[in-house]
Parts: C-alpha cells; sequence; structure tokens
C-alpha cells in the first residue's frame, strides 16, 4: 500500500489508500485467508499489505524511500499487519511491535488504527521499530513521514483531501494527473510499476467496522463492499 490518508473526527478514523506495485506480482484480493482477519493476500510473500480483524483494527503496510520488494536475509513485511491484527486494540498492537528489531525487515511504514486511535510505526532498517501517534484530523502517508510536504505527491494532493469531505474521497483516488512524482493513481503498462487496487476503510464507534475494496486502479475499477 504506497498511499493511504486517515481522516479522524468524533465519530471514527475514515481511511483511503492506494496500492502501487508491480503489475506482474501476483496477489489475491480480500478475503478471510487467516482466522478472523480480512485482507488482501500476497503470493510471492504470503502476507498482507492491508487487512482489517474482527476487533475493528485495521493494519496497512508502505515500504519507505527505494525499498520495492524483497531482500535476501530479511523477512517479508507481510507479516506486519498479521502480527498487529493479532491484537484486538491499535494501541495494544502497536504497544507490541514497537521496540521490536527493525533490521529483520527492509525499511517500512506500518500504519496501524481501530475507531479510536492511529499508529505509524517505522522499520528504518535497523535499529528498533518506532510508534507515534497520528492525531491529526487528516493525515497522509506515502514512502516517508506523515504530512510530508516535501514530498511532491503529499504536497499536491494533501490539500485536496483536507478541504473536501470524506464522501467525495474515493473520487480524489482516482486522481491520475500531475508529474510521476506528484500522481496518487499511477497508469502503467501491464509489465510495469503503478497502481493495482484501492481501499475504503471506516472505523466508527457506534458500528462495526467496514471494507470497500476496488481490484483495479479506482479511476477504472467500481468498489465492492467486503463481507467476511
Amino acid at each position: 500500500m504506497c498511499s493511504i490518508i486517515l481522516h479522524r473526527d468524533a465519530t471514527g478514523i475514515f481511511i483511503a489508500a492506494n496500492r502501487d506495485e508491480m503489475k506482474n506480482r501476483p496477489w489475491d484480493a480480500p478475503a478471510e485467508y487467516w482466522s478472523g482477519i480480512c485482507g488482501g493476500r500476497d503470493r510471492l510473500g504470503g502476507g498482507s499489505w492491508a487487512a482489517l480483524n474482527r476487533a475493528g483494527v485495521f493494519a496497512a503496510l508502505l515500504n519507505r524511500h527505494g525499498t520495492l520488494g524483497p531482500a535476501p536475509g530479511k523477512r517479508s513485511r507481510g507479516e506486519l499487519p498479521l502480527l498487529a491484527l493479532a491484537h484486538d486494540s491499535a494501541d495494544k498492537a502497536a504497544a507490541a511491535l514497537a521496540g521490536q528489531d527493525a533490521g529483520a525487515y527492509r525499511s517500512f511504514n506500518l500504519v496501524i488504527a481501530d475507531a479510536s486511535a492511529a499508529y505509524l510505526l517505522r522499520g528504518l532498517g535497523d535499529g528498533l521499530i518506532d510508534a507515534q501517534a497520528l492525531t491529526a484530523r487528516v493525515t497522509m502517508i506515502t514512502s516517508g513521514e506523515p504530512n510530508e510536504r516535501a514530498l511532491p505527491r503529499i504536497a499536491r494532493h494533501l490539500p485536496r483531501f483536507e478541504a473536501q469531505p470524506r464522501e467525495n474521497w474515493k473520487t480524489l483516488l482516482a486522481d491520475a494527473s500531475g508529474t510521476r512524482e506528484e500522481q496518487l493513481n499511477i497508469p502503467a503498462p501491464a509489465d510495469g510499476f503503478g497502481t493495482v487496487c484501492a481501499l475504503l476503510v471506516d472505523l466508527p464507534k457506534t458500528s462495526p467496522a467496514t471494507q470497500c475494496f476496488a481490484p483495479g486502479p479506482p479511476d477504472r475499477t467500481g468498489f465492492s463492499r467486503l463481507d467476511w
């Protein structure tokens, strides 16, 4: 998952995300491949890039700068969302993973959220995994730091997400305008790199969490609600 945007208010947390990947890397659309966890499955690494558990905890993985794909001697980062979703709250999941060995993985950003809290966990390739709470009304994360406006994609798109109600975020995810560095929805040839799917996640405080999934670029593929 290469772009994720979170909206926080008194009713809960809403998330929109586009996944960017090599078109020829095989994956399975979200389902309950792991007991109590519904998420997309990466066929190469066996883990997930984004998933939701029955307790209403969501976790999504993003690569940091220049770390696309696996590396010899490193564990698959796709196991990290599944480790997080072994817990029944975002607080517990963040506490469990923070302080573990970041050097076991290529560098990553891991977003963990439920209806009440959201965290960014960073693995920087060595040292320990660190965690920070995400408290802004709108937070956008790609391959660097939250709301890092030095990144062209965030500089271009964060103001749009801040200005629009979350009901319009599905349309914003489909925007393929701008330079390659700015694009949120990245067109790609059949064997190249680009946006391969998209996700909308609602984590309300007063009702069960829901996910809607688009199995292709969101400008050309509709969203459908995922059921357990």
